[in-house]
Order: structure tokens, then sequence, then C-alpha cells
């Protein structure tokens, strides 16, 4: 099973000495950012830096920075243990489309061991402290500016907690935060999250938004807000069922929400309708800062926490990052449920240098003309792969995870008069490269095997592929050691 809390993960990582505890005093100003992001491209172990400029709580850092440590957080073996569970829990009905996802999940619902569970405030740790009014004080709160263009400083593994002000139904959401004051929190919010919805409904009503925030949560839950659930989907359902047990919930001290037991910090407040401030510039998972824009303003009236509380964030920028991990758990946990919606796909493959929602390489066994621009279209409407902007659509003897095969086949395969397609549609919000925010171009290119019945003439059709002699390769296998090589 994962670990019901984060500081059980930590004491286990430093068993296996995965964990390095710094002692010496660093500045959360630039100086962590730098070391963390030295110590992640290197594949150096999980940090808790035990002086923080300016706070008395520790931080963990690099905690997911490997594949190795979020299997262990999550207590997989491998990332297939999931989308192994969520497969077999489909067949043999295997509905279709987006009802199909929510029947899935509604049959995850049905697991006794998946729904979270509410406990007493006296039995949850997060509220064994409880600060108010002129108490409230986040820059006790260790927060990173972590590029030299940042417009202040950030934390980037707060929790998001809203519910639809109409119908009720909860998000968890995983946004970058500004500290703009004591008391006061930039919510960056993009147009495609639910969060942001919320946000509008609330605004449309004229009534304020509840919002809880939470950090250092039991690892499956900071991996659930991460995950890209349609939005009727509660991702603490989703989070028991990875977990396999029940998450532990507490009713919140000021607002009207729920949030993890085990979490180390939570902060609580309302947010006006029409309350802005300038957020940002921030160097993002992208590799590039995303410019500075007005977002909604929350307003912390509580805070509460553990006796002796750390804080959990990482650095996001140029990949690789600990983003990596966590967008490689979410590429091969929804395989079964992204094939719901396109049963055309064998796999996908979401390169971590494209941000993994710029970039989809998708195999499926061919079987008619223009078979994979109809998988290029379905993709492009399928819930947050919709995002996507580049689709290379290729065999399916191709490993989808081999980028050398893939190059292979996209630049050999491809005669780009027909068989590229290029269209408009939505883009990411954080999207740099798009000639205007929201929306841009987009590419589909079919590296599949043409087809005479798709106009693929060539005397003696599509060529056979370069391969050894499978009588020689096993004969050289039987003797490969006497060559001395």
């Amino acid at each position: 099973m994962a670990y019901d809390d984060l500081r059980s993960l930590l004491r286990a990582l430093e068993r296996d000495g995965d964990l390095k505890r710094v002692k010496v005093e660093v500045d959360p100003h630039l100086e962590v950012g730098e070391i963390v992001d030295r110590v992640n491209k290197a594949g150096g172990p999980a940090l808790l830096f035990e002086n923080v400029k300016g706070s008395s709580m520790p931080l963990a850092m690099n905690v997911f920075g490997t594949d190795r440590r979020l299997l262990k957080a999550l207590g997989l073996k491998s990332y297939s243990d999931i989308s192994d569970k969520i497969g077999g829990l489909l067949k043999p009905e295997l509905p279709q489309g987006f009802v199909g996802v929510r029947e899935a999940f509604g049959k995850l619902g049905s697991m006794v061991h998946v729904p979270p569970k509410k406990v007493k405030s006296g039995d949850a740790p997060v509220q064994e402290t409880v600060l108010t009014g002129d108490d409230v004080d986040l820059d006790q709160l260790p927060a990173l500016f972590t590029w030299p263009e940042d417009g202040g400083s950030f934390f980037n593994l707060g929790l998001t907690h809203t519910k639809h002000p109409e119908n009720g139904v909860r998000n968890l959401g995983l946004y970058r935060l500004q500290r703009h004051d004591k008391r006061t929190v930039g919510m960056h919010w993009q147009i495609h999250k639910d969060s942001a919805n919320h946000y509008q409904v609330a605004a449309r009503r004229g009534e304020r938004l509840p919002v809880a925030i939470a950090f250092g949560c039991p690892p499956a839950v900071t991996y659930a807000s991460t995950a890209p659930l349609p939005g009727d989907i509660d991702e603490y359902l989703f989070a028991g069922f990875v977990q396999g047990k029940r998450i532990e919930m507490v009713d919140c001290k000021t607002v009207p929400l729920q949030v993890p037991a085990q979490a180390e910090v939570v902060i609580e407040g309302w947010l006006e309708p029409g309350e802005m401030l300038p957020e940002g510039p921030f160097g993002d998972h992208t590799g590039f800062y995303t410019p500075q824009e007005p977002f909604p303003a929350l307003t912390i009236d509580c805070v509460t926490m553990r006796k002796r509380p750390l804080l959990q964030s990482i650095v996001v920028g140029r990949p690789p990052t600990e983003d990596g991990p966590l967008g490689r758990a979410t590429e091969r946990f929804f395989l079964p449920l992204l094939k719901i919606i396109v049963p055309d796909i064998v796999d996908y493959h979401l390169p971590e240098a494209g941000g993994f929602h710029n970039c989809a390489i998708v195999s499926i066994d061919k079987k008619y003309p223009k078979h994979a621009q109809k998988v290029m279209s379905a993709i492009w409407g399928a819930h947050m792969m919709s995002l996507t902007k580049l689709i290379v659509v290729v065999d399916a003897d191709c490993d989808v995870h081999d980028l050398h095969e893939v190059a292979w086949r996209a630049l050999g395969n491809t005669d780009y008069a027909r068989d590229l397609t290029v269209t408009e549609g939505p883009v990411d919000h954080l999207d740099h490269a798009s000639y205007q925010q929201f929306w841009g171009g987009k590419a589909g290119i079919d590296a599949t095997k043409k087809l005479p019945t798709e106009g693929y003439t060539r005397d003696g059709g599509w060529p056979e592929m370069v391969v050894s002699d499978p009588e020689t390769a096993a004969k050289v296998d039987r003797r490969w050691k006497e060559y001395g090589l």
C-alpha cells in the first residue's frame, strides 16, 4: 500500500539512503531552487532542508524526483500495477466514450476501500495547532523564489480544494500559489481547470468561494491532484483506489470543505468575487516564463498544522524536473481509460520534453485508409488531450517509448504533402509559442505504412523493413561468447 502520510515516506526513504538532510542554512530566494534543480537532473536523492532562512519549518524537496521514489510512495512495483487494475475493472464491457469513463469510476466507487472517510478534528494531526486572525503569517511558510525573473515567492505543491457552488461537487487541483503578503495568495487558475469554473460560477451568483489548500499530503492524494480526471469524478475516490485504502478527511475549521487529516499544513480562506491581483511572471514547467496576469487573490483566515510541521514543494522549469515521474504515472495509469475513448490506440507516449501535453506519440493497428487521421481527430476531442499540439501516429510494431525508433518512422515514412495534418484548436494556458493565448496551430504526422486504398500507388506497394535473418540471428546469439566481443 501507499504511505499514509508524507513523514512516514521520508523516514522510509532515509532508511533506504534515498534522502539527504541539509542542515546548513539555505536561502529560499534562488539558492534552494538551484540546489534542487541540480540534484534532480543528476538523478539524486530526496532532500530535507532543516534550516530554511526565514522559516522554522523543514522543507522536503525532490521527494517524487525519480520513478523509483514515486512508485515507492504509491506502494507500487511498476506503473502498470494501477493501469492493469483499472483495465481489469473495465472488462468485459469496455464501455465507450466519456460516459464509459464515468461508469468505470463509478465501479471504483463501489469498492469499500475507495471512498474517503471522515474523522473527528481531535483525530486529525493537521489540526493539532490552529491559528486565526492576526496569528496567521504566511511568511513563516517556506515559499520559493526559484528563477531570477519570477514575480515573487511561490508555493508549488499546495493542493487546492474547492466545490461547485450549485451542485456541491468538490475538486482537488494542483496550482501554483504566489505569496502576496502575510495573509494573501494568488490563485493561478488556468481557464481549462475545474476550480476556475467554480470561481466563475460563484462570481456570477455574487457569492464568495471557500478555498482550502493543503501542504504535505499523503502521496496518493498529491498524485491524484495532478490527474486529468473528468470534472465530476472525485479525486479522493481515485486517491483511495491508488493508495489501496480510504483517505481520512477532516472538516476545515472556517470553511465548508474537507482536507486530508494526515496533511502537514492547511490554509483556509474565502475568495471574494472580482478580487484580483497581478500574478507572475513564473518560470514554469515549459522551461519558459509565463507572463504576469491578473488572478484571484485569496485572503487566508485560518492556518492549521501539525505540532512540528514540515512543508513539501517542488521545483519546476526546463525538463527534466520532478514533474517527470508524475507525468509518466499519469501516462501509464490512464492508458486503459484513453482506450475507452479511442479504442484504436494500442499504446501511447507523452514525452517529458514536450511538457507531456504538447506531444503524443500513438501506435495503432492500422486497418483502413486514413485510420491515423481518424485517431488524431479523436485525441483532439478527448478531454484534456485536446490540448495536444503534435500527434505522431505509428504502426503497432513501433515502440512508442523508443524515441529513436519513433523518429526513424516519422522521418522516413512520411510524405509531407499527404501525411501532414495541420489544424487549429485549444492549447494550454501556459503555452508561449501560440501567436495568441489559449488557441493555436496543431499538427498530426501519419508515420504509418501507407495503403494502396489511401493513394499509395507505387509499384510493389509499401516496402518491407530491413531486418536480420532469424536463423542467423539465433546462431549469432548462441556463439556470441565465442567471438570474444
